[in-house]
């Protein structure tokens, strides 16, 4: 059983940083690339944001480049979205997903996770 657990999400105001987290079981996150990708009502799950095996950064939206970054916690098999200086456009459920590459994100090996809920409102 491939999983992943989402959290950190809240209400932030436009500005406002954020930390989600990527807690894995089942498998090591150090053997993969990490994906970060979000969803909105009424449309499709987007990829946001990837990292390689190496930590080479991958941009699936241009609008987060600058204030995105994926690391990783090897000691707790734990990857962290590090979301600076939010906007409203930022809203949605976050989800993380171990891919075999960024470039090809759709090879996933865990099941989705519930997400974690970020809003970014005033």
């Amino acid at each position: 059983q491939l999983q992943v657990v989402e959290s950190g999400g809240g209400l932030v105001q436009p500005g406002g940083s954020l930390r989600l987290s990527c807690a894995a079981s089942g498998f090591t996150l150090d053997d993969y690339a990490i994906g970060w990708f979000r969803q909105v009502p009424g449309k499709k799950r987007e990829g946001v944001l990837c990292i390689s095996k190496s930590d080479v950064s991958l941009y699936y939206t241009d609008s987060v480049k600058g204030r995105f970054t994926i690391s990783r916690d090897s000691a707790k098999n734990t990857a962290y979205l590090q979301m600076n200086i939010l906007k409203p456009e930022d809203t949605g459920v976050y989800y993380c997903a171990a891919v075999l590459i960024c470039e090809d994100p759709g090879i996933r090996i865990n099941s989705w996770g519930q997400g974690s809920q970020v809003t970014v409102s005033s």
